[in-house]
């Protein structure tokens, strides 16, 4: 029986609203150790924001941090997968798409997200990208 997405994926993402300002996200990602975060609209996915985005399309174009929003800067065409989705499809779509993660949406909300990462540790705890993901951050 195929693996679903719901037992691979890391639950409870965290997401903000699309006016939250750059620092406030990147201290979010610092304190829970995270790269990414969902952007949400009325508690609808509105896109992502990583933490390249903040670097790239924020600090990097001369942004101010502190008035610009992450509504500002995120990716907008984010593809979303339901918990119940086969994981060997969803691997099939982030080759395609070339994406390392993806909000897991259950009836339009996010519940999780699944990454490179998470993809890894459960189906090839052998892999380099494994070892990568499970240790701890350098700080």
């Amino acid at each position: 029986m195929a693996q679903k997405v719901r037992e691979v994926m890391t639950p409870e993402p965290i997401y903000v609203k699309e006016s939250t300002n750059l620092i406030e996200a990147a201290r979010m990602m610092r304190d829970r150790d995270i790269g990414d975060l969902i952007v949400v609209r009325e508690g609808e996915i509105l896109g992502m924001v990583t933490d390249r985005d903040l670097v790239i399309r924020g600090l990097a174009e001369g942004r101010d941090p502190k008035s610009t929003a992450v509504g500002d800067i995120s990716s907008t065409d984010v593809i979303t997968v339901e918990p119940d989705e086969s994981v060997d499809k969803v691997i099939e779509l982030m080759r395609e798409k070339a994406v390392r993660r993806i909000p897991v949406v259950d009836e339009g909300k996010p519940v999780g997200i699944l990454s490179l990462g998470d993809l890894a540790m459960k189906k090839d705890k052998d892999s380099v990208l494994s070892d990568i993901s499970e240790a701890p951050p350098q700080r």
